[in-house]
């Protein structure tokens, strides 16, 4: 996970945009394959408060949705909610 700073938007809320990033290995059609993907993210609201305490790179559970980013070239994903994973 990438951070940048605290901003807030015309209405005053926190925001954090953030950048996710997820490797693991899956079955595809019987045969192992490693999956790697980054991902533009967003948080706003008391959200922003649970996210700027985790250490960078916590393993961790995100909810939200997605949604296309300002410029409609890609997806941005809304975090609702995380919860770290135990080591």
């Amino acid at each position: 996970m990438e951070r940048a700073a605290l901003r807030y938007t015309p209405a005053g809320l926190p925001a954090l945009d953030l950048s996710l990033q997820h490797e693991s290995e899956v079955s595809e059609d019987g045969q192992p394959r490693k999956v790697s993907m980054e991902i533009k993210a967003v948080a706003i609201g008391a959200i922003t408060r649970t996210l700027q305490a985790l250490d960078l790179g916590t393993a961790s559970i995100y909810a939200g949705f997605l949604t296309s980013s300002r410029n409609k070239r890609g997806l941005l994903f809304h975090i609702t909610s995380v919860e770290p994973l135990s080591a």
